[in-house]
């Protein structure tokens, strides 16, 4: 016979919180991207070229794409950034959400515009590259309102 599984005020409470929580942390980070969207576009670009990860004959054009795919992802739902990313996930151990859209942007998207040669490195390194720049950005904003 099945045991039946009753969920008391408690856990629910609790799984509640971890919900409300997850998805505040959710609309911050997104906050925090959209605030700072230029630079960050502009730093992908530059690191990316940088680092010799991405071979692209036009630079602003690159940042172009990257300014939509930022406005993609504030404007996704959840499902569909869980998507877009799910072949990325198991890249690191605690991924940056942010950071696999983009990712994932950047291998199945941006190689097939017309101004990018080529795209270099390990999916790895993309998203280290990717990841560090979010990263400056997101405690850039942080100092800025402390």
């Amino acid at each position: 016979m099945p045991k039946i599984f009753r969920v008391s005020s408690r856990e629910s409470r609790i799984i509640s919180e971890i919900e409300s929580s997850r998805e505040h942390a959710r609309r911050v980070a997104f906050t925090k991207i959209k605030e700072s969207q230029e630079q960050l576009c502009n730093a992908l670009a530059t690191k990316l070229v940088e680092k010799e990860l991405i071979e692209t004959t036009n630079k602003p054009a690159m940042e172009e794409q990257f300014m939509r795919c930022l406005d993609k992802l504030v404007r996704s739902e959840e499902f569909d950034i869980d998507y877009q990313i799910a072949p990325y996930r198991l890249i690191t151990d605690q991924p940056n959400t942010i950071s696999l859209y983009i990712t994932a942007f950047i291998l199945e998207q941006l190689i097939k515009h017309k101004d990018v040669i080529d795209i270099f490195g390990s999916d790895e390194d993309i998203y280290e590259c990717v990841n560090s720049q979010i990263k400056k950005i997101t405690s850039q904003v942080k100092k800025e309102t402390t």
